[in-house]
């Protein structure tokens, strides 16, 4: 049951009934369930997808499972406006009324078109919810996730919170990289943090996007990743205080393909062109604050081997090893315009 026709873009109503922003974002509404209460909505779970069918139903049998009371919604957002792979998936599960939602199209291709899509019509759409939470469509959410992270963010208390992102390898050989830099996570304990990194398994609270604004992420990180990073350190520059929630996780699904060394590589540069180009950002209005910027790169390459060095004798693996020389390296090619869009070849990600 599509409530609006799906060539129509959506404005801001619940149907197109309004001139949009100049800066909103062209987004279809395909289906809501039957019966949803927007008002009494206290949590929203956001999900973006792209051509990964299965796995968006995977994640959202995940969503199902959730184990609270809180009234909550799921947005799903698909960004493939031609193939709609995630449309013919997950439709029938929002027309039946099986997950409360709602179904649309984000038709600008991109990790933050998507996100962007999803947040705006959020805030739109429900506008009494406290939390939104984000997972990705390759992730498996912890039956206890939805509530230990609303209640992480509500004691410590914090206003975005993040939480462990858990690999899962398809080949069960391969689960020991999950000691990989490009794979653990940066914390192991609950509490207040200075930084995070990642949307995978994120809450932000409504007032933090009503503070930081539409459009949250910038486009210019659209396919190479990291503008969830930019949005975390310009939300903690404004002041935002952020958690972690170690007892929240999702499971990320790894393909074989993940674990190949020249995936690992590109990663582990882009990485660094996403630090650099954070930190500019950062230090955008501090004087000499480019010049800061490009000095740190070339302190941490100098110091990349000996750190190497130090892993591969604390960990025998070389591919351990390698990757502060990769991250340097990638912050170094950052100052030359080089950008890692792995995000612009999906099959290849």
């Amino acid at each position: 049951m599509a409530l609006c026709d799906t060539k129509t873009v959506f404005k801001r109503t619940h149907c197109a009934d309004m001139n949009p922003r100049p800066s909103d974002p062209p987004i279809s509404l395909i289906a809501r369930s039957p019966g949803l209460d927007a008002q009494a909505v206290d949590v929203v779970v956001t999900m973006p997808t792209f051509r990964r069918p299965k796995q968006v139903l995977e994640t959202l049998a995940s969503l199902e499972r959730q184990r609270t009371q809180r009234r909550f919604a799921v947005i799903v957002m698909e960004n493939d406006a031609e193939g709609r792979e995630g449309v013919t998936a997950a439709g029938p599960w929002f027309e039946s009324g099986r997950i409360p939602g709602l179904l649309i199209i984000a038709h600008e291709r991109g990790n933050c078109s998507a996100y962007n899509a999803g947040w705006l019509t959020a805030l739109i759409q429900f506008p009494t919810f406290r939390h939104l939470l984000v997972i990705d469509d390759d992730e498996i959410a912890d039956p206890d996730w939805l509530e230990r992270m609303c209640r992480a963010a509500e004691t410590l208390p914090a206003d975005i919170v993040g939480g462990p992102q858990l690999p899962v390898f398809d080949n069960p050989a391969h689960q020991h990289w999950e000691s990989h830099p490009v794979f653990s996570t940066p914390y192991k304990t609950s509490g207040l943090v200075p930084a995070l990194y990642s949307s995978g398994n994120l809450l932000i609270g409504r007032h933090v996007l009503e503070k930081m604004g539409s459009p949250f992420l910038e486009l210019a990180f659209n396919f190479m990743g990291g503008g969830d990073s930019d949005f975390l350190s310009r939300s903690a520059a404004a002041g935002f205080r952020l958690g972690w929630c170690a007892e929240a996780p999702v499971y990320e699904a790894v393909p074989e393909r993940r674990v190949e060394a020249d995936w690992i590589r590109a990663r582990a540069l882009r990485n660094g062109v996403i630090s650099t180009l954070v930190e500019k950002r950062k230090r955008a209005a501090d004087p000499f604050g480019r010049a800061k910027v490009a000095a740190r790169s070339l302190a941490l390459l100098g110091a990349s081997p000996l750190r190497a060095a130090a892993r591969y004798a604390s960990t025998g693996s070389a591919s351990i090893a390698l990757y502060p020389i990769y991250v340097a390296l990638g912050r170094i090619g950052a100052e030359f315009g080089y950008a890692n869009e792995q995000y612009r070849t999906p099959e290849k990600n």
